[in-house]
């Protein structure tokens, strides 16, 4: 554990407790994701030719796991960001250029999940199937709004965790 210092305003020992949920829901979509890759490997090795599910649910699960993955990099403070900019200046200049970046996290995927759940929401009114399998298209469309709300939550956490340290 260690303290945080000035030229990491958002960093908190306890981090790691508070984002169990992410953790295993990312470790959960990898096992299935290399489950079913291995399986299909296998069934196309064996037999020469493929399962047509397996690319539709690893796209959903590679969808799940990057926006599961983002999240935790929004709350821990590891997401991209020029490093020398961020890190030049005075404290005060550092707490304003977070506050700024956790706002415009906050924008960003509060957007992407009104505009994700209309997406979603046609799929449901008309009916879409997938190509694969042929499951309501719905069922896979409807994780990108989800979990985007969750990512603005956590750009919202850290805005105020910031904001509150003055």
């Amino acid at each position: 554990m260690s303290i945080p210092s000035e030229a990491e305003p958002l960093k908190e020992a306890s981090q790691p407790e508070r984002l169990k949920w992410e953790d295993w829901v990312g470790a959960a979509c990898m096992v299935a994701l290399a489950l079913i890759t291995f399986a299909n490997v296998l069934v196309r090795y064996f037999t020469s030719q493929s399962f047509a599910w397996t690319e539709e649910i690893s796209i959903s699960l590679m969808v799940v796991v990057t926006l599961v993955a983002a999240s935790a990099a929004v709350y821990r403070d590891r997401h991209i960001r020029i490093e020398v900019f961020f890190d030049s200046g005075s404290p005060q200049r550092r707490r304003l250029l977070a506050l700024f970046s956790a706002a415009m996290t906050v924008l960003a995927f509060t957007l992407l999940a009104v505009f994700a759940s209309r997406f979603a929401y046609d799929d449901y009114q008309y009916e879409v199937t997938s190509p694969g399998i042929g499951v309501p298209q719905w069922w896979y469309s409807v994780w990108l709004p989800v979990l985007s709300i969750v990512i603005a939550i956590r750009g919202l956490q850290v805005f105020l965790r910031v904001w509150r340290r003055k």
